[in-house]
């Protein structure tokens, strides 16, 4: 690779990784798988850098090739017989208002928690739509499926999400507020 184009690569990589990976850990929900993610999503791009650099909308096609590399990961049966139990501790900052911290700390987590049980294709048209505010046509380029198949997975998707989420809630004995 020329070393314009390298660094090129580097500038993209640099500019967009925290969001990949972030973008990683919602369809995923967990750091270290998003980071292998974000890591191979973007191997394949430098690998076809010299044909994908004069895209139009670069950070697109990244989204598209992670999307495509996490559901390539959930199919590989190794990846499904991974038992996942231990949950490190988070640190508490003691600037906050345990009070407020709390409550968010229990939303945010029951969310993820809910997200986590959505199927992979409605999860990943949730996760576009609304953590990265993507459009309909943009998820549908993304996902390499019709507007019209975005929207039904959608609705879908928020569907599931609620029931999940209400009944996590419940058996939480938490009153939603």
């Amino acid at each position: 690779m020329r070393k314009a184009d390298e660094q090129g690569f580097r500038e993209f990589a640099a500019a967009n990784a925290a969001s990949l990976r972030r973008t990683a850990y919602l369809f995923c929900g967990d750091w270290h798988t998003a980071e292998d993610l974000m890591q191979s999503s973007l191997m394949k791009m430098y690998m076809a850098w010299k044909r994908i650099k004069d895209l139009d909308n670069l950070i697109a096609y990244a989204r598209k090739v992670l999307l495509r590399t996490w559901l390539d990961e959930k199919r590989r049966p190794w990846r499904r017989a991974e038992q996942r139990d231990g949950e490190l501790p988070d640190a508490a900052d003691a600037t906050v208002d345990p009070d407020t911290t709390s409550a968010k700390l229990w939303a945010r987590e029951l969310v993820h928690t809910a997200l986590l049980q959505v199927p992979p294709r409605q999860r990943a048209v949730l996760v576009l739509r609304y953590f990265e505010d993507l459009s309909v046509a943009e998820v549908a380029v993304a996902m390499g499926c019709t507007e019209g198949t975005v929207k039904s997975q959608t609705a879908r998707g928020l569907a599931t999400l609620r029931t999940v989420v209400e009944k996590l809630d419940n058996s939480s004995g938490r009153v939603a507020s």
